[in-house]
């Protein structure tokens, strides 16, 4: 498939891909230098300041990259990944540092739970960074349609058709308390009573 193709080409290449995920549409890039992150950021007009999570194409793939993930968090991150979850976890080796912002020890992990297109990019180049596909305060992009054209323009686009249309929900596992930072595809309550059972 010739855009599954464009789009794993633009991230290895260092540029940018609009991807579908299992919540909504993502501006996404390789997470491995800076250089790309840099212009994920220029491009969407995010402040530096503000994290970018780390999407893995499964649970295998975060340990790998996230070695410290262990314990609690790692029950955490299993009774929830794959799944339309952002989870903020330790990050004490400042791992990935240009996606943390200004909290450098730690990081936000993504585990999306996608088919089609979407599970065949993640699982050509393994990890992404990827923030959602709209300028900021913009709504959340349910289809392509919906993504700004300053950000088409910038990045090749893979079609995953119509998708939920509301932003992961984020969990802070970094207190003594697990927090839901922002509710979204899943209810703070329902997010909590599931932690609650691992812990």
């Amino acid at each position: 498939m010739r855009e599954l193709e464009d789009a794993v080409a633009a991230i290895r290449a260092g540029g940018l891909a609009i991807v579908p995920t299992d919540t909504v549409y993502g501006l996404a890039a390789s997470p491995f230098t800076a250089e790309p992150i840099r212009l994920l950021y220029r491009t969407k007009g995010r402040a530096e300041p503000q994290p970018t999570a780390l999407v893995a194409a499964s649970l295998a793939a975060v340990r790998e990259a996230v070695p410290e993930l262990v314990d609690s968090d790692a029950r955490v991150a299993a009774a929830l990944l794959p799944g339309p979850y952002t989870l903020v976890v330790a990050n004490p080796a400042r791992r990935f540092p240009w996606l943390n912002g200004s909290s450098l020890e730690t990081i936000g992990l993504r585990v999306p739970a996608v088919a089609g297109v979407a599970k065949e990019l993640l699982d050509r180049v393994g990890l992404l960074a990827a923030t959602s596909a709209n300028l900021p305060g913009g709504p959340d992009p349910r289809r392509l349609e919906d993504v700004p054209d300053a950000l088409r323009a910038a990045a090749v686009t893979l079609d995953g058709g119509e998708l939920p249309g509301t932003a992961s929900t984020v969990v802070d596992l970094t207190g003594s308390e697990p927090r839901v930072l922002r509710e979204g595809a899943v209810q703070a309550a329902e997010a909590l009573r599931t932690i609650a059972s691992v812990l």
